[in-house]
Protein backbone atom coordinates (compact mmCIF):
# COMPACT_ATOMS: atom_id res chain seq x y z
CA UNK A 1 0.00 0.00 0.00
CA UNK A 2 0.79 3.47 -0.62
CA UNK A 3 1.32 5.35 3.14
CA UNK A 4 1.03 8.71 2.48
CA UNK A 5 0.32 10.04 6.43
CA UNK A 6 1.66 8.64 9.36
CA UNK A 7 0.92 10.15 13.13
CA UNK A 8 1.95 8.92 16.40
CA UNK A 9 1.17 9.48 19.58
CA UNK A 10 4.27 10.95 21.61
CA UNK A 11 3.86 10.23 25.54
CA UNK A 12 4.80 6.37 26.11
CA UNK A 13 4.80 5.83 22.26
CA UNK A 14 7.78 7.67 21.09
CA UNK A 15 8.45 9.58 24.27
CA UNK A 16 9.62 6.86 27.01
CA UNK A 17 8.43 7.80 30.41
CA UNK A 18 10.25 9.74 32.48
CA UNK A 19 12.41 11.71 29.29
CA UNK A 20 11.94 14.69 27.78
CA UNK A 21 12.88 14.10 24.20
CA UNK A 22 12.27 11.88 21.75
CA UNK A 23 15.18 9.77 20.60
CA UNK A 24 18.19 11.12 17.82
CA UNK A 25 16.65 8.17 15.75
CA UNK A 26 12.67 9.20 16.23
CA UNK A 27 13.96 12.53 14.74
CA UNK A 28 16.18 10.93 11.47
CA UNK A 29 12.93 8.95 10.82
CA UNK A 30 10.31 11.23 10.85
CA UNK A 31 13.49 13.44 8.40
CA UNK A 32 13.23 10.22 6.62
CA UNK A 33 9.65 10.19 5.78
CA UNK A 34 9.56 13.74 4.86
CA UNK A 35 12.06 12.84 2.47
CA UNK A 36 10.18 10.41 1.08
CA UNK A 37 7.48 13.00 0.60
CA UNK A 38 5.35 11.53 3.77
CA UNK A 39 3.42 13.73 6.04
CA UNK A 40 4.22 12.92 9.40
CA UNK A 41 3.51 14.20 12.66
CA UNK A 42 2.29 13.95 16.49
CA UNK A 43 -0.97 12.97 17.43
CA UNK A 44 -0.97 14.17 20.85
CA UNK A 45 -2.75 15.35 24.24
CA UNK A 46 0.22 17.38 24.90
CA UNK A 47 -0.53 21.35 23.87
CA UNK A 48 1.40 22.66 20.66
CA UNK A 49 3.60 24.65 22.47
CA UNK A 50 4.90 21.81 24.21
CA UNK A 51 6.05 20.06 20.81
CA UNK A 52 8.75 21.02 19.37
CA UNK A 53 11.13 20.75 22.73
CA UNK A 54 10.26 17.29 22.69
CA UNK A 55 12.36 16.85 19.34
CA UNK A 56 14.94 19.41 20.39
CA UNK A 57 12.94 22.12 18.70
CA UNK A 58 13.42 20.79 15.15
CA UNK A 59 10.47 22.72 13.20
CA UNK A 60 10.16 19.52 10.85
CA UNK A 61 9.56 17.29 13.52
CA UNK A 62 6.26 19.41 14.45
CA UNK A 63 5.28 21.01 11.03
CA UNK A 64 2.11 18.38 10.70
CA UNK A 65 0.47 17.76 14.24
CA UNK A 66 -2.55 17.19 16.02
CA UNK A 67 -2.32 18.28 19.38
CA UNK A 68 -4.85 18.57 22.30
CA UNK A 69 -6.16 15.66 21.45
CA UNK A 70 -6.79 16.68 17.54
CA UNK A 71 -8.12 20.32 19.48
CA UNK A 72 -5.50 22.29 17.27
CA UNK A 73 -4.44 20.83 13.46
CA UNK A 74 -1.14 22.19 12.12
CA UNK A 75 -0.11 21.40 8.52
CA UNK A 76 3.10 23.26 7.53
CA UNK A 77 3.74 24.31 10.90
CA UNK A 78 0.28 26.64 10.94
CA UNK A 79 -2.51 26.32 12.45
CA UNK A 80 -5.30 25.12 10.45
CA UNK A 81 -7.80 24.32 13.11
CA UNK A 82 -8.37 25.00 16.51
CA UNK A 83 -11.63 23.46 18.59
CA UNK A 84 -12.41 25.12 22.27
CA UNK A 85 -14.35 24.15 25.64
CA UNK A 86 -17.66 25.67 26.32
CA UNK A 87 -17.22 28.19 29.55
CA UNK A 88 -20.69 27.18 30.91
CA UNK A 89 -20.13 23.55 30.36
CA UNK A 90 -16.64 24.49 31.84
CA UNK A 91 -18.40 25.74 34.92
CA UNK A 92 -20.25 22.84 35.33
CA UNK A 93 -17.30 20.69 34.86
CA UNK A 94 -15.42 22.41 37.87
CA UNK A 95 -18.30 22.26 40.65
CA UNK A 96 -18.34 18.89 40.29
CA UNK A 97 -14.24 18.38 40.29
CA UNK A 98 -14.30 20.96 43.60
CA UNK A 99 -16.74 18.40 45.22
CA UNK A 100 -14.88 15.43 44.42
CA UNK A 101 -12.45 14.68 46.91
CA UNK A 102 -9.23 14.23 45.80
CA UNK A 103 -9.75 15.69 42.29
CA UNK A 104 -8.21 18.88 40.09
CA UNK A 105 -8.94 20.72 37.12
CA UNK A 106 -6.23 21.93 35.08
CA UNK A 107 -6.65 24.76 32.03
CA UNK A 108 -4.33 25.81 29.88
CA UNK A 109 -2.78 29.54 28.71
CA UNK A 110 -1.06 27.99 25.83
CA UNK A 111 1.87 26.48 27.51
CA UNK A 112 1.59 27.43 31.47
CA UNK A 113 -1.07 25.57 33.04
CA UNK A 114 -3.25 27.05 35.36
CA UNK A 115 -4.92 25.04 38.46
CA UNK A 116 -8.00 25.65 38.85
CA UNK A 117 -9.40 23.12 41.20
CA UNK A 118 -7.09 20.37 43.29
CA UNK A 119 -3.86 20.20 44.93
CA UNK A 120 -0.74 21.06 43.20
CA UNK A 121 1.73 18.41 44.79
CA UNK A 122 -1.52 15.81 42.99
CA UNK A 123 -0.76 17.28 39.61
CA UNK A 124 3.21 17.00 40.08
CA UNK A 125 2.42 13.03 40.51
CA UNK A 126 1.18 13.28 37.07
CA UNK A 127 3.32 15.68 35.25
CA UNK A 128 6.48 17.12 37.21
CA UNK A 129 6.58 19.17 33.85
CA UNK A 130 3.27 20.53 34.31
CA UNK A 131 3.55 21.54 38.42
CA UNK A 132 7.18 23.29 37.68
CA UNK A 133 5.06 26.02 35.33
CA UNK A 134 1.84 25.76 36.86
CA UNK A 135 0.00 28.52 37.99
CA UNK A 136 -2.36 27.99 40.58
CA UNK A 137 -5.38 30.47 40.18
CA UNK A 138 -8.71 28.80 41.56
CA UNK A 139 -10.63 30.36 38.97
CA UNK A 140 -11.63 29.61 35.46
CA UNK A 141 -9.74 31.41 32.98
CA UNK A 142 -11.11 34.33 31.01
CA UNK A 143 -9.84 33.40 27.21
CA UNK A 144 -11.08 30.22 25.24
CA UNK A 145 -9.75 27.50 26.80
CA UNK A 146 -8.29 24.83 24.14
CA UNK A 147 -6.63 22.04 26.44
CA UNK A 148 -7.82 21.19 30.17
CA UNK A 149 -7.49 18.06 32.46
CA UNK A 150 -8.84 16.44 35.06
CA UNK A 151 -7.00 14.40 37.73
CA UNK A 152 -7.17 12.51 41.11
CA UNK A 153 -4.77 11.47 43.82
CA UNK A 154 -7.35 9.37 45.17
CA UNK A 155 -7.19 5.98 42.69
CA UNK A 156 -7.87 4.41 39.91
CA UNK A 157 -11.73 3.76 40.74
CA UNK A 158 -11.91 7.01 41.68
CA UNK A 159 -11.18 8.11 38.65
CA UNK A 160 -13.39 5.69 36.40
CA UNK A 161 -16.20 6.93 39.01
CA UNK A 162 -15.51 10.71 38.11
CA UNK A 163 -15.23 10.23 34.77
CA UNK A 164 -18.47 8.36 34.29
CA UNK A 165 -19.79 11.41 36.58
CA UNK A 166 -18.33 14.26 33.97
CA UNK A 167 -19.34 11.86 31.17
CA UNK A 168 -23.18 11.56 32.02
CA UNK A 169 -23.30 15.29 33.13
CA UNK A 170 -21.29 17.34 31.57
CA UNK A 171 -23.32 16.31 27.90
CA UNK A 172 -20.94 19.17 26.14
CA UNK A 173 -18.02 17.02 27.04
CA UNK A 174 -16.01 14.03 26.64
CA UNK A 175 -13.78 12.67 29.01
CA UNK A 176 -11.01 10.27 28.11
CA UNK A 177 -8.67 8.17 30.21
CA UNK A 178 -5.08 9.47 28.70
CA UNK A 179 -3.85 7.91 31.92
CA UNK A 180 -4.90 5.42 35.36
CA UNK A 181 -5.93 8.90 36.74
CA UNK A 182 -5.51 11.94 34.30
CA UNK A 183 -7.85 12.80 31.67
CA UNK A 184 -8.43 14.83 28.66
CA UNK A 185 -11.64 17.21 28.16
CA UNK A 186 -12.86 17.65 24.73
CA UNK A 187 -16.04 18.67 23.19
CA UNK A 188 -18.50 15.99 22.54
CA UNK A 189 -17.45 13.87 19.43
CA UNK A 190 -14.39 15.53 18.49
CA UNK A 191 -11.21 13.46 19.85
CA UNK A 192 -8.40 12.15 17.97
CA UNK A 193 -9.88 10.23 15.11
CA UNK A 194 -12.38 13.04 14.40
CA UNK A 195 -9.40 15.24 13.78
CA UNK A 196 -7.41 12.63 11.75
CA UNK A 197 -10.19 11.92 9.09
CA UNK A 198 -10.07 15.70 9.22
CA UNK A 199 -6.75 16.34 8.12
CA UNK A 200 -6.88 13.39 6.04
CA UNK A 201 -9.69 15.02 3.80
CA UNK A 202 -7.76 18.57 3.95
CA UNK A 203 -4.91 16.57 2.50
CA UNK A 204 -6.81 14.55 -0.08
CA UNK A 205 -5.14 11.24 1.59
CA UNK A 206 -7.54 8.54 2.15
CA UNK A 207 -7.90 6.96 5.15
CA UNK A 208 -6.57 3.54 4.16
CA UNK A 209 -3.34 5.31 3.55
CA UNK A 210 -2.69 6.48 7.05
CA UNK A 211 -0.89 4.41 9.24
CA UNK A 212 -1.36 5.95 13.22
CA UNK A 213 0.68 4.70 16.37
CA UNK A 214 -0.37 4.63 19.82
CA UNK A 215 -0.41 3.17 24.02
CA UNK A 216 -2.89 4.73 25.48
CA UNK A 217 -6.78 4.70 25.89
CA UNK A 218 -7.03 8.66 24.15
CA UNK A 219 -5.51 7.05 21.12
CA UNK A 220 -8.81 4.36 20.60
CA UNK A 221 -10.48 7.16 18.67
CA UNK A 222 -7.88 7.46 16.63
CA UNK A 223 -7.63 3.35 16.20
CA UNK A 224 -10.94 3.20 15.46
CA UNK A 225 -10.43 5.77 12.55
CA UNK A 226 -7.98 4.45 10.99
CA UNK A 227 -7.83 0.76 9.66
CA UNK A 228 -3.89 0.59 9.98
CA UNK A 229 -3.48 1.66 13.98
CA UNK A 230 0.03 0.17 15.68
CA UNK A 231 -0.11 -0.29 19.13
CA UNK A 232 3.75 -0.29 21.06
CA UNK A 233 4.79 -2.79 23.62
CA UNK A 234 2.98 -1.97 26.98
CA UNK A 235 0.43 -0.15 25.55
CA UNK A 236 -2.74 0.15 27.55
CA UNK A 237 -4.66 -3.47 27.24
CA UNK A 238 -7.70 -1.41 25.83
CA UNK A 239 -5.41 0.05 22.96
CA UNK A 240 -3.38 -2.94 22.70
CA UNK A 241 -6.92 -4.75 21.83
CA UNK A 242 -7.78 -2.19 19.49
CA UNK A 243 -4.85 -1.82 17.00
CA UNK A 244 -4.72 -3.48 14.24
CA UNK A 245 -0.84 -4.54 14.79
CA UNK A 246 1.70 -4.66 16.77
CA UNK A 247 5.31 -3.55 17.41
CA UNK A 248 8.04 -3.33 19.92
CA UNK A 249 8.51 -1.04 22.92
CA UNK A 250 8.61 2.60 23.00
CA UNK A 251 12.32 2.42 24.77
CA UNK A 252 13.20 0.36 21.89
CA UNK A 253 12.46 3.02 19.24
CA UNK A 254 9.76 0.32 17.90
CA UNK A 255 8.25 3.66 16.34
CA UNK A 256 11.23 5.26 14.55
CA UNK A 257 12.02 1.55 13.04
CA UNK A 258 8.63 1.50 11.10
CA UNK A 259 8.60 4.88 9.91
CA UNK A 260 12.37 4.51 8.37
CA UNK A 261 10.55 0.90 6.97
CA UNK A 262 7.44 2.79 5.51
CA UNK A 263 9.45 5.80 4.15
CA UNK A 264 11.65 2.91 2.30
CA UNK A 265 8.35 1.95 0.59
CA UNK A 266 8.60 -1.50 3.12
CA UNK A 267 5.62 -2.75 5.29
CA UNK A 268 7.10 -3.66 8.31
CA UNK A 269 3.94 -5.07 10.24
CA UNK A 270 2.99 -8.60 10.28
CA UNK A 271 1.34 -9.13 13.55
Amino acid sequence: MAVKLILTDIDGTILPRGRRQVSERTVAAFHAAIDAGLWVGAASGRGYSWIPDFFGGDAACCSTALATNGMQVYLGGEKVMEQSLAFDALEQLRAIVAATPGAGLVCFDDATPLLVEGELEVLAAHFPAYAERCRVTRELPDFPVVKANVFTGAGEAAMAELVARLGAEVAAFDVDRAMPTYSNIMPRGWNKGTAVAWLAERLGVGLDDVVVFGDADNDLPMFAAVKNSVAVAGAAPEAAEAARWHIGACEDDAVAASIEALAAGEWPFTR
